[in-house]
C-alpha cells in the first residue's frame, strides 16, 4: 500500500483511512448531571439509538425547537471496524436533509447518480434513468446520492450541535425500561455509573437487535433466508470504473453466474457486493487473498486495487407488531429490517423520523391532539410493509426458492434480451420513493401523497423551493390555494390563520394581479403538479412535505381537513 494512498483528512473534521477500516471520530463522554447531583431528572423525549436513524429524530426535533436527549452507547458514528454499510440516499431523503440543513455537505461529499445498467452474463439487458421519470425529475434534489452512512452521521452531529437543543451522551447504555401510565423510566449505564431517567416518549431507534421489542413484549415477523454475500469497499488506482452510475449482474460470469452489485461512493470508494453459495463460510469468502482474487476476475489482474473493508452478509426481514407500545416509538432497523435491495433500508428510518418529529413538536407546542401521534403507526408501519414485501421479491428474484421461481427468472432474462416490454420483468431492485399513506386517520382520502421539493417564485421573483415555504410555516400546516380567490375566500384565509395552526399562501400564474394575502407565483405549474391537484383548488400540506386533504372550496371541507391532520377530528379548528 503506498502513502498516497494511506489517509486523507475531510471537511467534517475526522478521515477516510485504508487499510483494516475506517477512522471514525470519538465524541467526549461527559458525566450527566443525574450522577453527580444523584438525582432522577424528567425530560419530554428521550431518543435511544444514535445512529442514522436516532440522529435524525433529534436533527428533526432540534429544527422545530423541542429539547431532547439522546442516549448511545458508544461515543462514534458509524460502527467501529464495519462498512461503509447505508450508501443509497433517495431523494425523499436528500430532501429531508436539506430541510436539516446537511444536504450541501452530503451533495459535497457524496456521488449523484441515476443511471443504473442491468446485466446478464456479458449482456446489458435493462437500464434507467430516474432524472426521466416523473417521479423523480422536478425536485431540486437528484434521483440519488451514494455516500458512506458515517459521513451522514457524521454531518447530522455536527448539525445536531449547531442548532442546539439536543443533549447527546455517548456511552450511555439503555439497561433497564419500564413504563406506566404517568412515564417511562431508563436505567442507563455509563463509564461514571449507573443512573436512572424518566421520559413522557422514548425512541427506540436501537437497531435489528433492540432490546425495547422484549421489554414492552413486541411480536416480530421475521424472515431469515440463506441468501449470503461478501461486501469489498474498494479503493482503484489509475483504472477506475468511470461511470457514476449503479451496475448489477442477475448473473456474473466473474462471480460464478451469481449476482454482483457494483456503487461509486465518496472518496473515490466503490462498493461491491458479491453474491455467495447458501453454504459459503463466512470467514473464508471474506479473506484478503479470496477477496482479491475475486476482483481480479471482476476488473482484470492488472487493475490497482486498494481495499479499505470486507466483511460477509446475510439478508433477513423482519417487522414489528406495532411501532408505537404505550410510551415507546419503534423507528429504523428497530421497527422492521429489510434486504438493501432497492434501497429501502437507512432511508425508510430517515422517513419514520422525519413522519415522527413534526408530529411530537405539534403535540409540544399546542398545536395538535395527542391522538395525531396514533397516525405515527398507520402510516410508517404500512410503509414498512410495503418496503419488506418489495425487498423480499427481489430476493427471491436473485435467489430462486424453488425451480418454478428459477423458470421464470430465465425466461425473463431470455426475452429482456430481445424484447422492451420484458425488461420490466427484471428486478434487480425497485428503487425506493415515498411511501404513501393511504390508510392514516390524519389524511383525508385526497391526500397522503409526498410532494416533491420543487421550485416556484416569490412575490419578488426570486427563486423559492418547497422546503422554503415548509420552513416559511415553522412547523405548521401549510395551505396552497391555487387559481382565482373571492374576496370573501381570502377572508376566510386570514380568519383561519387565526384560528388554527396553519399559514395560507395564494399560488399565482405568471401574471395573475396579486392580492392581501401572502403569495408566490407557479408559472410553469410545477407547485401544483407536486400537490397533485389541478385548476381552482387547494392542497394542504404538512411539515414532513405530505399532502393531507385537498378541495376545491374553502368551506367546512377544510376545516374538517385541518382538525383531522392535527389529530382533533370532531373538535373545531
Amino acid at each position: 500500500m503506498t502513502e498516497s494512498y494511506r489517509k486523507t483528512a475531510f471537511r467534517n473534521g475526522y478521515e477516510f483511512a485504508q487499510g483494516s477500516a475506517y477512522a471514525l471520530p470519538e465524541y467526549p463522554f461527559v458525566e450527566p448531571s443525574e450522577i453527580t447531583r444523584g438525582e432522577v431528572s424528567h425530560h419530554p423525549i428521550v431518543i435511544v439509538g444514535g445512529g442514522l436513524t436516532g440522529l435524525t429524530m433529534a436533527c428533526s426535533l432540534a429544527r422545530y425547537g423541542v429539547p431532547a436527549v439522546l442516549l448511545d452507547e458508544d461515543n462514534t458514528v458509524g460502527v467501529k471496524g464495519a462498512s461503509s454499510r447505508g450508501i443509497c440516499y433517495t431523494q425523499k431523503s436528500l430532501e429531508i436533509f436539506q430541510r436539516l440543513g446537511i444536504y450541501d455537505r452530503i451533495a459535497a461529499k457524496g456521488v449523484e447518480w441515476s443511471v443504473g445498467r442491468t446485466f446478464a452474463g456479458t449482456d446489458e439487458v435493462c437500464s434507467f434513468d430516474l432524472r426521466k421519470q416523473s417521479a423523480y425529475n422536478l425536485s431540486s434534489q437528484p434521483p440519488f446520492i451514494n455516500i458512506q452512512q458515517f459521513y451522514v452521521e457524521g454531518f447530522l452531529v455536527e448539525r445536531i450541535q449547531e442548532l442546539g437543543h439536543i443533549d447527546l451522551r455517548w456511552c450511555s447504555q439503555v439497561t433497564g425500561f419500564e413504563q406506566n401510565n404517568e412515564c417511562a423510566t431508563l436505567t442507563v449505564q455509563t463509564p461514571a455509573g449507573e443512573y436512572r431517567m424518566r421520559a413522557d416518549h422514548v425512541i427506540d431507534a436501537t437497531g435489528g437487535h433492540s432490546p425495547f421489542r422484549k421489554w414492552v413484549g413486541a411480536c416480530v415477523t421475521s424472515r431469515r433466508g440463506d441468501d449470503r454475500w461478501c461486501i469489498a469497499d474498494v479503493r482503484f488506482g489509475s483504472q477506475r470504473p468511470n461511470a457514476a452510475e449503479r451496475h448489477t449482474w442477475i448473473e456474473a460470469p466473474f462471480n460464478e453466474n451469481r449476482a454482483v452489485w457494483q456503487h461509486p461512493m465518496g472518496d473515490d470508494v466503490w462498493r461491491i457486493d458479491y453474491q455467495m453459495t447458501p453454504d459459503s463460510d463466512p470467514e473464508h469468502v471474506s479473506r484478503e487473498d479470496v477477496v482479491r482474487e475475486r476482483l481480479a476476475r471482476h476488473f482484470g489482474e492488472r487493475a490497482e486495487l486498494h481495499m479499505v473493508w470486507v466483511g460477509p452478509y446475510a439478508y433477513r426481514s423482519e417487522c414489528i407488531d406495532q411501532m408505537r407500545h404505550g410510551r415507546v416509538f419503534f423507528m429504523g432497523d428497530a421497527a422492521k429490517v429489510v434486504s438493501p435491495f432497492g434501497a429501502r433500508g437507512g432511508n425508510t428510518g430517515v422517513s419514520d423520523a422525519d413522519n415522527l418529529a413534526w408530529k411530537l413538536a405539534a403535540v409540544m407546542k399546542g398545536r395538535a391532539a395527542m391522538a395525531l401521534l396514533d397516525s405515527y403507526h398507520e402510516e410508517r408501519h404500512d410503509a414498512a410493509q410495503q418496503n419488506v414485501k418489495v425487498a423480499n421479491r427481489t430476493a427471491r428474484f436473485l435467489r430462486p426458492a424453488s425451480p418454478m421461481e428459477k423458470t421464470f427468472r430465465d425466461a425473463a432474462i431470455g426475452l429482456a434480451r430481445q424484447y422492451v416490454f420484458a425488461r420490466q420483468l427484471i428486478n434487480t431492485g425497485r428503487m425506493a420513493i415515498a411511501n404513501p399513506y393511504p390508510r392514516s386517520s390524519a389524511c383525508e382520502a385526497t391526500g397522503g401523497q409526498s410532494v416533491q421539493n420543487v421550485s416556484f417564485l416569490w412575490a419578488d421573483r426570486s427563486r423559492g423551493t418547497v422546503n422554503d415555504l415548509l420552513q416559511w410555516a415553522g412547523g405548521r400546516l401549510l395551505l396552497l390555494l391555487f387559481g382565482d380567490a373571492s374576496p370573501q375566500c381570502l377572508e376566510r384565509l386570514r380568519a383561519l390563520g387565526e384560528t388554527a395552526p396553519v399559514r395560507s399562501v395564494h399560488v399565482l400564474g405568471a401574471e395573475d394581479v396579486a392580492d392581501a394575502i401572502e403569495h408566490v407565483r407557479d408559472p410553469e405549474g410545477h407547485l401544483q403538479g407536486a400537490c397533485h391537484v389541478f385548476g381552482h383548488a387547494w392542497a394542504l400540506v404538512r411539515p414532513d412535505s405530505y399532502v393531507a386533504a385537498t378541495g376545491e372550496s374553502v368551506d367546512t371541507t377544510l376545516v374538517h381537513a385541518i382538525a383531522k391532520a392535527i389529530g382533533a377530528q370532531g373538535e373545531s379548528a
